[in-house]
């Protein structure tokens, strides 16, 4: 697949729906959105006796439902079937439940949302901020994690520019600088904190925020300054800017005696102590 993937989570009446974005518009889990709607303890069954009761439902399938890439609950990564919000549309139409009026209004906001960010990105920018501020994080760690947001996106615009394709080449670039500035690739890093599907960097502390800035921006700025074009040269680059950030993390340990990298839950852990002072 051409373009990286990232499982997020919405929530339908107490129950978790994935959706990732594919060719700018959100497309959800089919499963999760009959789970929600039905309660259903046998969803394959209920796909299969849907399809065969809605014949028209069941050439739309191959065609407009295709399997992308999301987090299943086992924390592994695994091809789901998926539909865009014309899709559900249709399939809820199939769905005889009381839910189904009021998954439309939320399905419909959903899908709204989602065209408004693209048209205004800095609409997504203050719902972000805001899902943080509902979730109890502070204003400072929010800016950082905004600031880093930021640093990204300027690292995979530059990836992008030079020649790096999305996906598989922009998961192993992101390695090799987690790597020299953690000394752990981010699927290790998740082991090391008891994560499974969870962001990574939702439950980084300052340190490790900061550390993860330096690294991606200095990879940035090293690939600018030498011109470098493809996945090799950039894999180069990767690995110089992750070492920056990398020496300055030893650094900070030697003096401080203490680790920046920790196996805390930011948010549960530091952020609730934070709140009670």
């Amino acid at each position: 697949m051409s373009q990286e993937i990232i499982t997020k989570i919405v929530i339908f009446g107490k129950k978790e729906i994935r959706k990732v974005i594919y060719n700018k518009e959100w497309w959800f889990s089919v499963a999760d959105v009959i789970e929600a709607l039905t309660d259903t303890v046998d969803i394959r069954d209920y796909i299969k006796k849907m399809r065969k009761r809605d014949k028209d439902l069941d050439s739309y399938w191959g065609t407009n439902c295709p399997l992308l890439e999301m987090f299943a609950k086992d924390g592994k990564k695994r091809k789901i079937t998926s539909a865009n919000t014309e899709g559900i549309f249709r399939i809820i139409q199939s769905i005889p439940s009381p839910k189904a009026e009021p998954f439309k209004r939320w399905l419909a906001r959903v899908g709204y949302e989602r065209i408004q960010e693209i048209e205004d990105p800095e609409l997504a920018a203050r719902r972000t901020r805001a899902i943080y501020k509902a979730k109890g994080y502070s204003d400072a760690w929010i800016e950082k994690r905004m600031r880093g947001i930021e640093v990204r996106e300027t690292l995979t615009n530059e990836w992008k520019n030079r020649g790096v394709k999305e996906g598989l080449e922009y998961a192993i670039l992101t390695a090799e600088i987690s790597k020299a500035t953690f000394g752990m690739t981010p699927s290790e890093y998740q082991n090391f904190k008891g994560l499974k599907r969870e962001n990574l960097r939702d439950h980084m502390g300052d340190l490790e925020l900061i550390f993860s800035m330096l690294g991606e921006a200095s990879t940035t700025e090293i690939a600018k300054n030498k011109n470098a074009i493809g996945f090799n040269e950039n894999k180069i680059a990767a690995v110089e800017g992750g070492s920056v950030a990398g020496k300055a993390r030893k650094d900070l340990e030697k003096k401080s005696g203490k680790k920046v990298s920790t196996s805390n839950n930011y948010l549960n852990k530091s952020e609730s102590k934070k709140r009670l002072k």
